[in-house]
This record gives C-alpha cells, sequence and structure tokens, in this order.
C-alpha cells in the first residue's frame, strides 16, 4: 500500500466519520429553497380550481379558459379529472390563478 491509498479502519461504518460521527450531508432546512416566491408551491390543483370556480363562478371561468369541463355540466372533479392529463389546459389555469391572486392584491391595496 502506497502512502495516497486509505483503508478505513476495521471498526469504521459505511456513512460515518473517522470519529464516528454521522457525515454531515445538507438537510432540505439548510438549504435555501427555490420555491420560496412561487405562489403556486404547495397549492393543489383542487385548491386552485375551487379558487377560480369561488371567484370568477362556473360561467365566466368557461369563458376565461373556454373548455368543455369548465362549460359543460362544471364540477370540481370533473375538472381536476381533465386537468391532470391535459399540460396546456393545467398551465393556463395556473396562470389565471396566478392573475387572480395579483388581481386581488391589487384590490386589497386600494
Amino acid at each position: 500500500m502506497n502512502a495516497t491509498e486509505h483503508t478505513p479502519a476495521p471498526d469504521s461504518v459505511p456513512g460515518e466519520s473517522a470519529a464516528g460521527a454521522p457525515n454531515s450531508q445538507p438537510t432540505a432546512t439548510t438549504a435555501p429553497t427555490k420555491q420560496a416566491r412561487n405562489p403556486l408551491h404547495g397549492v393543489t390543483l383542487e385548491a386552485v380550481v375551487v379558487a377560480l370556480a369561488d371567484y370568477f363562478g362556473w360561467d365566466e371561468l368557461g369563458r376565461q379558459i373556454p373548455i368543455r369541463c369548465f362549460q359543460i355540466d362544471p364540477s370540481v372533479g370533473s375538472s381536476l379529472k381533465f386537468l391532470r392529463k391535459t399540460p396546456w389546459a393545467r398551465e393556463k389555469v395556473e396562470s389565471l390563478y396566478l392573475f387572480m391572486l395579483r388581481d386581488q392584491k391589487r384590490n386589497a391595496q386600494e
């Protein structure tokens, strides 16, 4: 064995340092979150649809985003089923939700 090779001590455990302390790995709580300013982070799709339906009503929601699940016999369940399968429609719904949040914030400041 040359001087650059290192063999672990026979009593060492994988995942621990030579002193027996656990290797310090950064955790999710110590690293800054990438989602800190994302208003969609932690909001379920169901909460988004319910908030939009409450704010706009189903009729206006169907005019804003002309998809059948908002226009013909609308319900949260049918909307969720469609939106989970259709990325372009979900993007439109999320975009309208962000607009709604900005509009609510503007109205609250007046």
